[in-house]
């Protein structure tokens, strides 16, 4: 079992409620938590036997393309999208909100989905 990581893929899309997010859009941060099967990959070091990474990052820029309300349902179609991969066991997203439009002082907002095989 390995757990493939892949953090801070930046993308800017047209996520949220309000009416100005959909027209203006912002920018987000996803970050992919795949756990799988390595055992075979540890023993032929061959691409085939593992789950790419760059596959990874196309479905994130993918889905997060595709215009949603709530960040929520990009972070599903994420997981769904990635969990069909070979190898794949689980999958964790975290889809990141920069700096939504709302008069508040925050670090961070941000929403986090899984989903196993």
């Amino acid at each position: 079992m390995g757990l493939i990581t892949v953090e801070g893929i930046r993308v800017f899309a047209h996520h949220g409620h309000l009416p100005e997010e959909a027209v203006l859009g912002g920018h987000f941060i996803v970050n992919v938590l795949v756990e799988a099967d390595t055992t075979e990959v540890e023993k032929t070091d061959d691409l085939n036997d593992t789950v790419d990474y760059v596959k990874i990052i196309e479905i994130v820029k993918q889905q997060m393309a595709i215009r949603s309300n709530m960040i929520e349902h990009p972070a599903k179609r994420i997981v769904d999208a990635i969990l069909p991969l070979n190898k794949v066991q689980k999958v964790t997203v975290e889809v990141e909100k920069i700096q939504p439009p709302i008069d508040a002082t925050f670090d961070k907002i941000s929403v986090t989905t899984e989903g196993t095989n």
